[in-house]
């Protein structure tokens, strides 16, 4: 028995129509029973031709008003920071909140929470890809140049944190002539530089390679000769021949499987900075996986608030589906409970050891002077994301907006708690102190999340936001060969009805 032949248009919607189940054609399965499709990932009927024409679109025409207000912030911040930064060189360290108690301040905090959300790229491009979960082509190319941006942001803390930062090229191991003077390879220090320059090389190449196809689009598209030669040469003149293709495929599968163990690795060496040591709070063997969960949990909170900018400000909503946005809350739902079965495991440990300096730094956390920074860290990644367990705050982009922001508010006071509540009540109660951010302190961190805008907002103006040739393999054949008629349209909404 054969099955009718179902009309190409017949899963035509629109963003609005989604609804995460399947589309049920009753009748017209095997043997006569139901015959369940996927959503499309692209709605709107859009035709091949469409999907060239929307997403160059933003790197072809002058910017908008939005856009030049987005940025003028996003520049504003970066000289507020650019501004604390200089002072600080001139001025020297004490000017920040640092003291005797607390060594580590802000930089380290700061650090370990922009290599957190450089994570989610990584796992979606790479990790994803090996899984062929094919709801990320919408956002994977975002979510790369996201990963770079923020290991970009990162890598400023370890230096300004050496307090001589014109020294750095120290950290890199090579031959040199300063005598016995070497990279002490027992610091975490020079784990951090290994860690960050490995990752940030691999992200980039992956990143790279995945823009090749499209930069070559953008390139067939141009009218200016001088804008063809520019991308022709980046897309290292491109054919799309079949060769071409061919060598192009296996060399991102051997980059994404390459990228996979950069996922886990990374953050667990960041991790080691704390777990090496023998202060209570840090010498713990859950740090590596606690780390890398954390790492995921808040990459995802930032990718959720770039993806809902991006369908907003930009109209992507077609190519960045409210199916897209439910698939990243249930990630960050699993990772927020996991987180929190991580801060429990945290206070059960410090129980179960005996170990009264243990058990006495985790009962500062909780109810000591920092206590307000513990609730705040557990409430927002441990309790706000359990909203999504309802469907509808999963696909409600308001909400989804929300959650994001607190996770990473939350992640921010993660790093903040664990740092400072096992430096500043040492095991010398004469050695006790209290930590505060100083102005200077905020105007970098607000500096840094100016650079990240500002380098975002660079990006979605000079090339394709979205993977262009990777959203149209996932397209259905039969609609993006031509556009729906209107009678086709309100046909696919009737069998969404039924």
């Amino acid at each position: 028995m054969t099955r009718p032949e179902m009309s190409p248009y017949a899963t035509v919607m629109d963003d609005g129509q989604l609804t995460g189940h399947p589309i049920v054609f009753a009748g017209q399965g095997p043997y006569g029973g139901d015959l369940e499709v996927e959503e499309p990932l692209v709605t709107g009927g859009k035709t091949w031709a469409d999907v060239d024409r929307d997403i160059c679109m933003h790197t072809e025409q002058f910017p908008t008003k939005r856009w030049w207000i987005a940025f003028a912030v996003a520049l504003t911040a970066l000289g507020v920071g650019t501004f604390a930064i200089l002072t600080l060189f001139y001025s020297g360290m004490g000017i920040l909140g640092i003291n005797t108690p607390v060594g580590w301040g802000s930089f380290i905090i700061n650090f370990v929470f922009w290599i957190g959300i450089g994570h989610a790229g990584t796992l979606i491009s790479a990790v994803l890809y090996l899984f062929r979960q094919q709801w990320r082509t919408g956002i994977n190319r975002a979510a790369e140049a996201m990963t770079l941006f923020a290991v970009a942001c990162a890598g400023i803390f370890p230096i300004i944190h050496l307090g001589r930062p014109w020294f750095a090229y120290w950290l890199v191991p090579y031959p040199n002539a300063r005598g016995p003077l070497w990279v002490n390879f027992n610091s975490p220090l020079a784990w951090d530089i290994f860690a960050i320059s490995t990752y940030g090389l691999v992200s980039l190449t992956f990143w790279y390679v995945g823009l090749l196809p499209d930069l070559a689009t953008v390139r067939d598209r141009a009218t200016h000769p001088w804008r063809r030669k520019i991308y022709n040469a980046l897309s290292f003149g491109w054919t799309g021949s079949h060769r071409a293709w061919r060598h192009y495929e296996s060399a991102y599968m051997i980059l994404a499987a390459f990228a996979t163990p950069l996922v886990f690795s990374v953050h667990t060496i960041v991790s080691f900075d704390f777990a090496t040591s023998i202060l209570p709070g840090w010498h713990t063997t859950i740090f590596p996986p606690y780390f890398v969960i954390g790492a995921i949990f808040s990459g995802f909170a930032m990718v959720i608030t770039l993806m809902t900018f991006m369908r907003g400000y930009f109209g992507l909503k077609n190519y960045i589906t409210t199916n897209h946005m439910e698939a990243m809350a249930k990630i960050l739902m699993l990772t927020g409970m996991l987180v929190g079965f991580a801060y429990s495991t945290e206070f059960f440990m410090a129980w179960y050891s005996g170990s009264e300096w243990e058990g006495f730094i985790f009962k500062n956390r909780a109810f000591g002077p920092y206590g307000w920074a513990y609730a705040v860290m557990f409430t927002c990644n441990a309790i706000v994301p359990q909203l999504f367990w309802w469907k509808k705050m999963r696909r409600n982009t308001w909400a989804l907006f929300v959650v994001s922001i607190l996770v990473n508010v939350g992640m921010w006071f993660e790093r903040f708690v664990i740092v400072v509540t096992s430096l500043h009540r040492d095991f010398l109660p004469s050695s006790w102190g209290m930590y505060a951010l100083t102005r200077w302190d905020y105007a970098i961190l607000i500096g840094s999340f100016g650079l990240f805008f500002t380098l975002f907002l660079l990006f979605v103006r000079v090339l394709p936001v979205i993977a262009i040739s990777e959203v149209k393999g996932v397209m259905d054949p039969k609609v993006a060969r031509s556009a729906p008629t209107d009678a086709a349209r309100a046909g696919a909404a009737r069998s969404q009805e039924v």
